[in-house]
């Protein structure tokens, strides 16, 4: 079974954590995040893989290789401008002609039955089959009405107040006949939801629904990347400690991963489910709380408090210092009794001092010093860096 990765976006929604890297590199339990979808794909049968890369794409050759790690094939196609999610996978059509395929995001990250789904479109022998899920705000997606055959009757892409007749909003996941490239133009922006889907139903082609059941989130912003994390912490099923650990009067409740040359202090308490990577210490008297990742090469000071958040490689967190629900980038350091709310995400190479305070939903771009003790109400952006928030 044929599937198309499309990882042509910048991941504008995620700044700062994508100005170094594509957004499916993303480290999701110290991982990159594409890796864990190219993990189910390939469990589940798709091993002729297609992946449309734009921004960044060398990081995500090198977080897939060849495909030999999964168990499957990878072909690359590069996308030297925007092509549009549709004008994408016309891009690659040499790799797609040969029957129907499956494409999805390379942001997405979930655990559905995507093989229920290609069978299901199979079935139906649609044009192509949209992935719907129910979700409580779907004005950030494109929604479909559906019958009772589950053919689509309507299709629109982010509706407005008054315009919402369904929360069944797509998943950006397709299975899709090859009939589809006589529809999209060469070389031009073109979109699946915005363009290509109301010429189908224009030309009377029958598009048709598969209903999921599951996780799914395409990672959009902070908030979902969160979830995300939380969804693949949840998975963790027993402790599993791949080197040496070295601890005294110290407490670690599973399920957890630990790295090599792991050292934790006396009194902290490490509640799972965790993901600890190598070499990082962790002093004394710590609380590390459940949902929580930490990289490579962390330290985190006597006293630290982290609940649900994601840490990337090479952080240092002070003394007496709380996270709560957040995500902090490479090699930031933060000091001494230190408070970052939920829902902050602080770049790389961020040096903080002691006693700030990060108020929730801020964010902090990469390279910059906040003086000890500020209150940082609002966004941080450094002018060396594009400081957009908006597009993909």
């Amino acid at each position: 079974m044929h599937v198309c990765i499309m990882c042509g976006g910048e991941g504008t929604r995620l700044r700062p954590l994508t100005f170094e890297r594509p957004k499916p590199c993303i480290p999701i339990v110290n991982r990159p995040s594409i890796q864990h979808l190219v993990s189910h794909l390939a469990n589940l049968g798709f091993l002729e893989i297609v992946v449309t890369i734009g921004y960044k794409g060398s990081a995500i050759e090198d977080a897939l290789g060849d495909g030999s790690l999964f168990g499957a094939e990878i072909t690359y196609v590069h996308e030297p401008t925007k092509l549009g999610t549709a004008g994408s996978v016309k891009n690659a059509q040499q790799y797609l002609d040969e029957g129907d395929f499956l494409v999805v995001g390379g942001d997405h990250v979930t655990n559905l039955n995507l093989v229920e789904f290609f069978r299901d479109h199979l079935k139906g022998r649609a044009t192509t089959t949209i992935g719907l899920i129910s979700i409580e705000d779907p004005t950030e997606y494109g929604i479909a009405e559906i019958d009772a055959e589950f053919v689509i009757k309507r299709f629109k892409e982010k509706p407005a107040p008054g315009e919402i007749f369904s929360n069944l909003a797509s998943t950006g996941m397709y299975v899709c006949n090859p009939a589809i490239f006589d529809f999209i133009p060469r070389a031009t922006k073109f979109d699946f939801a915005r363009d290509l889907f109301p010429r189908l139903m224009e030309e009377g082609l029958t598009l048709k629904a598969w209903l999921a059941r599951g996780n799914w989130t395409d990672v959009g912003n902070p908030a979902m990347l969160r979830r995300a994390e939380h969804w693949k912490l949840k998975e963790l099923a027993y402790a599993n400690i791949s080197g040496d650990l070295t601890m005294r009067q110290a407490q670690i409740l599973g399920p957890v991963t630990i790295g090599e040359s792991f050292t934790v202090g006396q009194r902290s308490k490490v509640i799972g489910p965790v993901a600890i990577g190598s070499a990082t210490t962790v002093g004394r008297g710590v609380l590390i709380g459940p949902y929580t990742s930490i990289g490579e090469g962390c330290h985190i000071m006597d006293g630290a408090k982290i609940f649900s958040s994601s840490v990337y490689d090479g952080v240092i967190i002070g003394e007496d210092t709380t996270v709560s629900g957040s995500i902090i980038d490479t090699r930031t350091v933060i000091g001494d009794r230190c408070c970052v709310e939920n829902d902050t995400v602080i770049g790389p190479r961020v040096v903080i001092g002691d006693g700030v305070i990060v108020h929730s939903g801020t964010r902090i771009w990469p390279d910059l010093t906040v003086p000890q003790g500020t209150i940082v109400r609002e966004h941080l952006v450094n002018d060396q860096y594009d400081t957009g928030l908006g597009g993909s």
